[in-house]
C-alpha cells in the first residue's frame, strides 16, 4: 500500500509497510506512544496546525500516519515509551491540537529505550538537502558507528531520515538519566561535527519525538536539486 503526496509537485510516495516494520523495530508490542504531525492543511483547515494521538495499536498507527501522508509536513513518534494513562487523551486516533491540549511531556515517559543520533547537513533553515548533504549525513553516521564498534559498542540501527541519517542504540535507563544521554550527544557532536555535516545535540530529552520512518521528510518546496525524500530504516541488527 502506498500514498501519493501531491505537495509542491512530489511523486514520492510514504510507505505503510515501512512504517509497520519501524514501529515493530522500535516500539514493544502493547508500547503506548504519541503520533504527531506537524504544519498539516487540509480542505477544510487549511492553516498548518499540529496533529496527535496515542496509539498502542500498529494498524491503527499506521492507518492515521498514512491518511496524514499527503497534508502533513513530518510525522513523528514518541520513540520512549509513554505513560499508558495517555491513550486516554485520544485513544488510537488523532486530534488537532488546541491551545487547551496538552503532547507528551518528559514527566510523562517512564523509562528511555533509545539513544538516538541524528547527523544533519549544515544548510538554510526551511528547506531538504541535496542529494551531496543527503549522501554527506549518510557516510557520517556509518563513520561515527564504525568508530564505535571499534570501542566496544554494540550494533545500532542505521537509518535514513530523508534529509540526514540517524543512529538509534538500544539503551535501557531510567527517563530521569542524570544528563547521561546529553553528555554523550555532546561528545559525540564534539568529535564528529565538521562544516559540513552535525550531530543534533538536542535529542538528548526523553519525549523527543522521532521522524516515523515510512513517512516524507518535507522541508520547504519539492525542487530537482532539493527533493523531498522517504525516510526509511536501512540497517538492523
Amino acid at each position: 500500500m502506498s500514498v501519493t503526496t501531491t505537495q509542491t509537485g512530489s511523486s514520492v510516495r510514504a510507505d505503510p509497510e515501512e512504517m509497520r516494520r519501524s514501529i515493530d523495530l522500535l516500539l514493544e508490542p502493547g508500547q503506548v506512544t504519541e503520533l504527531r504531525a506537524l504544519d498539516v492543511t487540509t480542505a477544510d483547515y487549511r492553516r498548518p496546525h499540529t496533529v496527535s494521538g496515542y496509539f498502542d495499536s500498529p494498524e491503527a498507527l499506521v492507518r492515521s500516519a498514512a491518511g496524514l501522508s499527503t497534508s502533513a509536513k513530518g510525522l513523528y513518534i514518541v520513540l520512549n515509551p509513554v505513560n499508558p494513562a495517555l491513550l486516554a487523551r485520544a485513544a488510537n486516533r488523532l486530534r488537532p491540537v488546541t491551545e487547551r491540549d496538552s503532547l507528551t511531556s518528559d514527566s510523562d515517559i517512564t523509562a528511555r529505550h533509545w539513544l538516538p543520533v541524528d547527523a544533519d547537513p549544515r544548510r538554510p533553515s526551511g528547506i531538504s538537502s541535496t542529494d551531496a548533504e543527503h549522501e554527506a549525513a549518510l557516510a557520517r553516521v556509518r563513520l561515527i558507528r564504525g568508530a564505535l564498534a571499534a570501542e566496544g559498542w554494540p550494533e545500532s540501527i542505521v537509518a535514513d531520515s530523508g534529509n540526514g541519517a540517524h543512529l538509534l542504540y538500544r539503551i535501557e535507563l531510567p527517563a530521569d538519566d542524570g544528563g547521561l544521554v546529553e553528555r554523550v550527544l555532546a561528545a559525540l557532536a564534539s568529535r564528529f561535527d565538521d562544516d559540513a555535516v552535525a550531530i543534533d545535540r538536542k535529542v538528548f530529552n526523553p519525549a523527543r519525538i522521532w521522524k516515523l520512518y515510512g513517512s516524507i521528510a518535507r522541508k520547504g518546496d519539492h525542487t530537482p536539486d532539493r527533493p523531498h525524500r522517504i525516510a526509511r530504516i536501512l540497517e538492523a541488527p
